[in-house]
């Protein structure tokens, strides 16, 4: 049986969030009995429309979401296979200046994640217009800083990854690719403010048609300037900043266009929501931090496991595949921590708690069934991107290692998203300081270069840190303490 899936909590069956003239607007707001209604607002005065069920809502807003990070994946996968018509040493060199790329971001966290649990909070208290003011606190900050970094990027990308030992037969290609895409990451910036603005509001589907647009672009753009110009890794780096510069055009556009949230009357001071989005966002850019710069000590130690880079390819290999077995698992996690904010802000803690656990089972059940397909036909996968044997038996013994990596990754996901969303946002950074270096990184140096296990030794200390991350952040959840950090007071 074909079913329907509208595209928000606020649509009817087949039918987009409704808007109205003359201050009107509806959106997902209240909980009642497992159901969430549509709350329609008009000078201040609330009426309640049965809606859909809780689990189809949570279908509603994930499908979309999962989609949209499908595309995004399939989109490194091509580059990665695109490149490797180049060489190996060009696809560990993107892989490598990726890593680091996403090290100088790290503050458009800050805002994003806040800028979330702020704005669905608030849509689940019937407040849309201070939902439309944290959006702008969150655009002006992120342009900020975007620029600021992009200019270090493009600046020093040289010395960036001459400082963390990048191997020799990577450094040419490495910094031609930082200095492009780096040198215009204030679009990674901006893209999540206008995708997150129409997520919370339920158009999901509105942000998955940018990013399949982009996408697309990216593709046609990268088979012209590697087979037809001949450009290399110059030419996957142009391509990727177009593509990205097309994606934030049409998300920012149909913000603009669908969400009417501005002419909601409710306002706040803008140092009080700034604050709010601060006490979420900074934690969570702290722990991004923390895991970014283990990362970083990761592949500086896979960079000295041998000359010509081939452990450090293997990983870029390995997680081009993997990522497909954790895209759902993410998908989950970041529709359940919107219906989180909702239920938060309509103090609807029971619906909470039980939407996080189905989200947690479908993500284990998902990826689990992914990761072990992609392990048992690691070897005809992999060789679509490259012949030799050696690199090919290697990225299956990594890909096997992925199946309790994605175990931990996934659960780790759906309750940490969900623990930031409510307020609790200070648990997953303790949790990350302790086992991100005592696992990931201390496990890679002792297992990978010490014990000579190499990058098979990375991936095992990896998921170690990802389960043991994930065993904390249950028990946290199960503590309930999260039922007290709500930013909404009614």
């Amino acid at each position: 049986m074909r079913s329907e899936v509208p595209d928000g909590p606020s649509s009817t069956r087949g039918q987009e969030p409704s808007t109205s003239i003359g201050g009107s607007f509806c959106f997902a707001g209240a909980l009642r009995d497992g159901v969430v209604y549509s709350a329609q607002f008009n000078n201040s005065e609330f009426v309640e429309e049965n809606m859909q069920g809780e689990r189809k809502t949570l279908t509603q807003l994930s499908v979309p979401i999962c989609l949209e990070t499908l595309f995004y994946m399939l989109s490194g996968m091509v580059d990665t296979l695109m490149l490797s018509s180049v060489s190996d040493q060009a696809v560990g060199a993107v892989g490598t200046a990726n890593t680091y790329i996403g090290v100088f971001i790290i503050m458009f966290g800050v805002i994003s994640s806040g800028m979330v649990a702020v704005m669905s909070q608030n849509i689940g208290a019937g407040r849309p217009g201070i939902a439309y003011q944290a959006r702008q606190l969150g655009l002006v900050f992120n342009a900020l800083t975007g620029i600021l970094i992009s200019v270090v990027l493009a600046v020093f990308s040289g010395g960036i990854l001459r400082a963390v030992s990048i191997a020799p037969a990577l450094l040419e290609s490495a910094e031609t690719y930082l200095k492009i895409v780096g040198g215009a990451s204030f679009l990674n910036a901006l893209i999540p403010i206008f995708s997150s603005y129409l997520r919370v509001f339920g158009y999901t589907k509105h942000s998955l048609i940018g990013t399949v647009v982009g996408n697309v672009i990216n593709i046609i753009l990268n088979s012209v300037f590697l087979f037809v110009f001949h450009w290399g890794v110059m030419g996957v780096a142009t391509a990727t900043v177009i593509s990205k510069a097309v994606n934030l055009i049409i998300v920012a556009a149909m913000g603009a266009v669908l969400i009417k949230a501005k002419q909601s009357p409710e306002r706040e001071q803008p140092r009080r929501i700034l604050a709010q989005i601060v006490k979420i966002g900074f934690p969570s850019a702290f722990e991004t931090a923390l895991y970014n710069v283990a990362m970083t000590f990761i592949v500086r130690f896979m960079n000295q496991m041998d000359t010509d880079g081939m452990n450090v390819t293997a990983r870029s290999y390995a997680m081009q595949i993997a990522n497909f077995s954790y895209c759902v698992g993410a998908a989950l996690a970041q529709a359940n921590a919107i219906m989180t904010g909702w239920r938060i802000g309509a103090k609807k803690y029971e619906e909470c708690d039980r939407g996080t656990r189905k989200a947690v089972i479908y993500g284990l059940v998902t990826a689990t069934c992914f990761s072990v397909t992609f392990a048992m036909t690691g070897r005809f996968i992999v060789h679509i991107f490259t012949d030799d044997t050696q690199m090919i038996e290697l990225v299956v013994k990594l890909l096997i290692v992925d199946i309790f990596l994605e175990f931990g990754r996934v659960t780790n996901l759906v309750y940490g998203q969900a623990l930031k969303t409510s307020g609790d946002a200070i648990f997953p950074v303790i949790i990350g300081a302790i086992f991100m270096y005592l696992f990931a990184v201390g496990g890679t140096y002792f297992l990978g270069i010490h014990m000579g296990l190499l990058a098979v030794g990375a991936y095992i200390a990896m998921a170690g840190d990802e389960c043991a991350r994930a065993i904390g952040m249950v028990l946290r959840w199960k503590s309930g303490k999260w039922k007290s950090k709500s930013l909404i007071e009614l």
